[in-house]
């Protein structure tokens, strides 16, 4: 009965011509500290994918591509406008300084404000859930403070797909790490490594009770002013279920970017919705009172 049930066969590792590459703890904390440093502005045109839905919603959208625009500076500064097809109108203007945040949709008439750290999921207007600081999160390694921050590393690896589709196993480093928040310590990040190259090809973000809020993978890398830069970038937000893919088509960093490239006046006569207030305090406030 055995032998008729069972059958055992050898798992044969996949065969790669690449040879692995090294690093020590120390060395992938030196670079995740010097690429932070070495950042400073960033200036992009983007071709934008965005796909909105998942279980939660019972469904999946892909929206059109669309052609935007990027701009940051540190230390929390962004702003990023897309562009309808063909026409090229604005579908989407938004910033934020790390702080609040504002977002016009001229298809809608309607200017949000809000605050980064107050989450208000809105399901039947999934553009409203897009927050300028996720995308910034993502863009731009942050540098581990070891006044606040410990970091570990391990050696793993994880199933990525060939180009036949296949998966195949790849040995990484992944560098957790710990952040000491008000309620002790939690995993704040983690940065993967894959050891072909040993740059970082994907970054995991978590809140306070330890849930994934963001997951970017990075590829395409690229040197551009003397730093490798991922010309493609994903940012998948798991809670909120939307995906939006980044495909860099012109990119300078550390160009100046002055303060009044970051700043979005409020269109006469929109419709203005407070996402930390109650929904009766959302307005049409005239031009400019963009206070209330």
């Amino acid at each position: 009965m055995t032998g008729c049930l069972f059958r055992s066969h050898k798992i044969e590792p996949p065969i790669t011509s690449v040879q692995l590459k090294t690093a020590t703890q120390q060395e992938l904390i030196d670079y995740i500290n010097t690429q932070a440093a070495g950042i400073q502005s960033m200036q992009a045109t983007v071709d934008i994918d965005t796909t909105v839905g998942g279980v939660k919603k019972g469904k999946v959208t892909d929206y059109q591509e669309i052609r935007g625009y990027l701009l940051a500076r540190k230390p929390a500064m962004l702003r990023m406008i897309g562009l309808m097809p063909i026409v090229r109108n604005k579908a989407f203007d938004m910033v934020s300084d790390g702080q609040t945040f504002k977002l016009w949709i001229p298809s809608k008439n309607r200017f949000v404000v809000g605050r980064n750290d107050i989450e208000s999921p809105n399901p039947t207007q999934p553009l409203e859930n897009l927050r300028p600081q996720y995308i910034y999160d993502a863009l731009l390694l942050r540098r581990i403070d070891p006044q606040n921050e410990i970091a570990v590393m391990e050696n793993d690896t994880e199933l990525v797909s060939d180009a036949k589709s296949h998966k195949v196993s790849r040995a990484d480093y992944e560098v957790d790490v710990i952040r000491k928040g008000e309620h002790g310590w939690t995993l704040s990040r983690k940065i993967v490594f894959s050891r072909t190259d040993l740059l970082p090809h994907r970054q995991l973000l978590y809140d306070g009770n330890g849930n994934v809020t963001t997951n970017a993978l990075y590829g395409n890398y690229k040197v551009e002013s003397g730093i490798e830069f991922p010309w493609q970038i994903e940012i998948a937000r798991p809670q909120e279920e939307y995906d939006i893919t980044l495909n860099i088509v012109k990119l300078d960093l550390n160009q100046p970017l002055s303060d009044d490239k970051f700043i979005l006046e409020q269109p006469p006569g929109a419709e203005v919705v407070h996402l930390d207030k109650p929904a009766t305090q959302s307005s049409s406030a005239p031009h400019g009172d963009s206070s209330r």
